[in-house]
Order: structure tokens, then C-alpha cells, then sequence
């Protein structure tokens, strides 16, 4: 799926006192904003200008519009007049799309000279906006609100970073996602309430028996298998000669694509416990799923498999890369403290700083023959890691700040993709906040999306967002926990 096929509706406020010239000319101005900023290459979506709305009739009219038309990811509004918001109450207390406001005004500064009644009765954006602004906090509605001028770069990719979280809502309420078997026994963190989350969040998870996968395996014919061959040769090093190895995870790779793209699915999840019928575990086959787009959640992780979706989607042409991950182990020295993330096989190579390496290494797990998989050292940069969790009645959403550095060690005998990092605001004070919060071993890591782009996410989710940032103390965080369950629960 394509973020571009989704588009965001912009609708101006007025009123009809000011007569047809007024009207025109805001209606100019707003054609010629949406062109400007669409010219922009800020903007990941089309922005596609509406109407100016005058009346209740017609913002309830358009509203109805924007919540049938499956291209419309969301609604930005703005108050370029004086638009009384009485006249909003209907069409936004039924809107079931994101919604921005965006509060600008036309003109960059005040003209000294030029500014007399007519300038003052036309530009009111000041005065329609904060109007506005009263109405969604009176109607407790959920809204993103970005200020600033239009043509600011700061402003443009401010609406852009709201975009891309509004269209992976839209993603969100048509995710499937495709469960090969059950969960790992006894882990806690994968379990979820699987109707809870398609009535919030849209997504379809089911099961289909590893048989059918293997069936479908069977049928992948030699030509297919080695066209994949040499698409992993044009994409990655090959350090083996164990090329049965090499050509049976492609043959896994095919039957798993075969049957997602035949049942609409752009995520799974497996187990390593049940490979029935099956001689490796997917390792090199998930991963260049994964860098495709598709989400993965290992050990039966369904929630970070449609999480990994979700970010991949909304980070679409960008290039600092969006992971599944786990944190496997921590290096606490004196002189710095560093997590090391990793999975048995399943990074993605979007994060990688080198050209992967296709290796071929038992696994000490699964009890079935040593899998190819690729293996890399992640970039530095700054990210973030988020994790989903069920706390029984709701979901919580949980993202630390994270700076990636380059492995302070080589780990030679360390056969998997790895990724370090320091997390905020330091190891051991985010570790007991990531624990306070309840936060899984399982997260996705981005460099792409942003902390605010997934509390925006959140806010649209009607969901509880916990972020953890340099600034985070354990106390803090330990009474907004509990005002947060007091809140909710009154909800």
C-alpha cells in the first residue's frame, strides 16, 4: 500500500456577512495555499482543497463525505476569517476522521501602511481560530493543532510528520494480520484481546496451521526460487557455500508471500516451537520481507508484528529505517551503559549501515537445521523504540528515546543482526521506567517516526501514549501511571 493514495481535505472557515468579494478572495488564497504546499515536498499526501464553509449544512455535507471516501485520511481546517464555530458542532461531533487545525494567517506580517478596516475584516484569522480553537476543546475532540505560517518549511513538514500518522490510522483500520500457530507457551506479553484491538484499531488477526504453509511451499517451483536467488545477490553479500540453506529460505519467503498477498495481509507472526513439517525457521526470509514492507512479530507477537506494519507504512520514502526488535542484553560498564538489540534472525535490513551478509549458523533453538539469515551492524542516529501493550480494558502505548551508536564491541561469533544503542535517559533510569510502564521485549525501532508522530497516532487511537525522554524521572512517571489508570478508568 501506498501512502500517496491516500489524500487529506482542506476546509476553510468564513461566513456569509462579508459579501461575494471577500469570499472570492479567500477562496483564491486558499487554492492558492494548497498548491503552495503540495509544491512543497513536504508532503507526503495530497492536500485537496474543499471549500470554504459558511454554513452548517455545508461542513455537515462534507463531513458525511470525508467519512465515506476511503481516499480521505483526515481533515485540516483552517479560519481564515471570522467563522463563528457554532456552525462546526454537527459536522465535527460525526467526523470519523483525523483532524488538524491548522492556525495561520494568510499574510506573513502586519503592513504598516496597507493595514486599514477592509485588511482587518478580511484577515481575522487571529480572531476565527481562536473561535475555533474554544470549539475542540468544548467538544473534547481529538485534533492535532500546528501554528504557524503556511510557507515556514517548519510548518509544511510539521503537517506532513501529522499526515503520515493520520494515514497509518487509516492503514491501521484495514491491517490484517496473519498468525502462523499460536504464541510462545507461557509468555504473558504476546497474549491480547484480539477483539478488543479490531474494535479500536481495525486490525484482523487470525491463525493458519504452519500445514498449509508448508503445503504451499511445496509448490514453489525451482524457477521462482532461483529468481529470488539473484535478487539476493543484487542485495546482499553471500558469506556461504551453503546454498541449500540459502535457496530453502527463499523457498520460505515465497510460500509466505504467496499466502499473505492471497489473504490481503501485510503482517505475521511465528513460533519457533511450531515449525511442523518445516526444516528451518524463516530468518533470511522474514527479513527480506520485512524490508518490503511487511510486518513481523516474532514468538507469536502479533501486536508488534501490525506495529512494524504500521510504522513502515507511515515511514515510506524515508531512509533511516524501521525495525523489528528485542532487547537481548545490556553492557553496563562504568564508563557507559549500552543495550544491545537483536532477535534469533528477524532484523530488518532497512536499519542496516553495511551491506548484510547472508551467513549460515545453527540456532540453538527450534531443533531444526541452522538457518540463513542476514547479518549487519544498525547505523547511528537517533530513534525510537515503541512497544504495545494490553493492560486488560485498554491499550497502552509505550516510546523511549533512543540514540544508536555503532557497536562499541565487533561480537564475532555473534551470528545475527545487531543493533546498540543508549537509551534516554539512561539505562538503568529507562529500564525501570520501561518495567514501571509495563513495556515488552518486543518493540519496533525507527529512525524515521517520531515520538510526537506516534502520540499523534495514539491521540487518533483514542489510546494511552507513554513517552520516556531525557527528561523522564521514575517518580514522574509513577504518578502520571497512576493518574493515567485513574483517568481511563473513568472513560
Amino acid at each position: 500500500m501506498e501512502l500517496k493514495q491516500y489524500e487529506f481535505w482542506f476546509v476553510v472557515g468564513s461566513q456569509d456577512l462579508y459579501g461575494p468579494q471577500v469570499l472570492d478572495t479567500v477562496d483564491r488564497r486558499a487554492r492558492e495555499m494548497t498548491d503552495a504546499l503540495n509544491a512543497s515536498g513536504l508532503l507526503p499526501c495530497p492536500l485537496v482543497y474543499k471549500l470554504t464553509a459558511k454554513t452548517n449544512a455545508e461542513i455537515q455535507d462534507l463531513v458525511r463525505q470525508a467519512n465515506y471516501d476511503p481516499r480521505c485520511a483526515g481533515m485540516v481546517a483552517w479560519c481564515h476569517t471570522f467563522s463563528p464555530s457554532k456552525m462546526w458542532i454537527n459536522g465535527l461531533a460525526s467526523l470519523q476522521k483525523p483532524y488538524c487545525h491548522l492556525a495561520t494567517q494568510y499574510h506573513r506580517e502586519i503592513p504598516n501602511e496597507e493595514i486599514d478596516m477592509d485588511f482587518m475584516n478580511l484577515n481575522q484569522a487571529a480572531h476565527g481560530d481562536r473561535e475555533h480553537g474554544f470549539l475542540g476543546a468544548r467538544l473534547r475532540l481529538p485534533r492535532k493543532i500546528i501554528a504557524g505560517h503556511w510557507q515556514d518549511p517548519q510548518v509544511q513538514r510539521h503537517l506532513g510528520q501529522w499526515m503520515r500518522a493520520a494515514a497509518g490510522v487509516q492503514f491501521s483500520r484495514t491491517l490484517k494480520v496473519m498468525r502462523f500457530g499460536d504464541n510462545m507457551r507461557e509468555v504473558a506479553v504476546t497474549e491480547g484481546d484480539k477483539v478488543e484491538v479490531q474494535a479500536r484499531l481495525g486490525w484482523q488477526v487470525n491463525t493458519w496451521p504452519v500445514g498449509q504453509l508448508v503445503e504451499t511451499m511445496a509448490s514453489v517451483t525451482d524457477q521462482e526460487i532461483a529468481a529470488l536467488m539473484e535478487r539476493y545477490r543484487a542485495s546482499y553479500d553471500f558469506a556461504t557455500d551453503d546454498l541449500d540453506a540459502v535457496s530453502y529460505q527463499a523457498r520460505e519467503e515465497i510460500a509466505i508471500r504467496r499466502m499473505l498477498d492471497r489473504e490481503g495481509c501485510l503482517a505475521f507472526s511465528n513460533n519457533f516451537q511450531d515449525l511442523y513439517g518445516m526444516r528451518q525457521l524463516p530468518g533470511l526470509a522474514t527479513q527480506h520481507l520485512l524490508a518490503q514492507g511487511y510486518g513481523y512479530g516474532g514468538e507469536g507477537d502479533w501486536k508488534v508484528a501490525a506495529m512494524t506494519a504500521i510504522l513502515k507504512f507511515m515511514s515510506q520514502g524515508m531512509d533511516g529505517g524501521t525495525a523489528f526488535m528485542e532487547d537481548y542484553t545490556y553492557h553496563l560498564a562504568p564508563d557507559g551503559s549500552y543495550s544491545l538489540g537483536a532477535h534469533m534472525l528477524e532484523v530488518c535490513p532497512s536499519v542496516a549501515a553495511q551491506r548484510p551478509r547472508i551467513e549460515v549458523h545453527p540456532l540453538g533453538i527450534g531443533d531444526r537445521e541452522p538457518p540463513a539469515r542476514l547479518v549487519f551492524e544498525g547505523h547511528p542516529g537517533s530513534a525510537i523504540v515503541v512497544s504495545l501493550i494490553d493492560m486488560g480494558g485498554r491499550l497502552r502505548l509505550i516510546c523511549q528515546d533512543i540514540q544508536c551508536v555503532k557497536p562499541i564491541l565487533p561480537m564475532p561469533n555473534l551470528p545475527v543482526a545487531r543493533v546498540m544503542w543508549q537509551a534516554k535517559p539512561d539505562l538503568t533510569t529507562g529500564l525501570e521506567c520501561w518495567l514501571t510502564a509495563g513495556g515488552a521485549h518486543h518493540t519496533v525501532l525507527s529512525y524515521d517516526v517520531t515520538a510526537e508522530q506516534m502520540r499523534d497516532w495514539a491521540r487518533m487511537m483514542d489510546m494511552e501514549f507513554v513517552h520516556i525522554t531525557d527528561g523522564t524521572t521514575q517518580e514522574a512517571l509513577e504518578r502520571d501511571l497512576f493518574l493515567a489508570d485513574l483517568a481511563w478508568k473513568l472513560k
